[in-house]
């Protein structure tokens, strides 16, 4: 039994094809045409801007995303508690400093 199927912008649809690529999308029956169509989805990958590195620091980074200032720090545990405490301390005060020269250095530019 064979079946006519319908299929919308088939142009794309054979240049992806030619490609190599795959088509996704989904096959229903149009009440309005009696047939059944295909119709593919038109996926774009989402636009990923890596994070910007802003200072490094002896255990970890400061990073700035597009909505976030990140800070990382991966201390190893083997230094003992009061020394990974006095190393977090002064990390941060580095990675505050880091950002404060940022900022500054955006002020002079602009």
């Amino acid at each position: 039994m064979k079946k006519v199927i319908t299929v919308l912008d088939p142009i794309e649809l054979t240049e992806r094809l030619m490609e190599g690529k795959r088509v996704e999308g989904v096959l229903y029956y149009d009440k309005d045409t009696k047939s059944l169509t295909f119709k593919s989805y038109k996926r774009t990958r989402p636009k990923y801007v890596p994070d910007r590195l802003i200072h490094r620091t002896e255990h970890g980074w400061v990073k700035e995303s597009a909505e976030r200032i990140k800070l990382h720090e991966s201390i190893p545990k083997v230094l003992g508690a009061p020394r990974v405490l006095t190393i977090i301390d002064r990390e941060v005060k580095e990675s505050k400093q880091a950002l404060v020269d940022r900022e500054l250095d955006l002020i002079e530019f602009c």
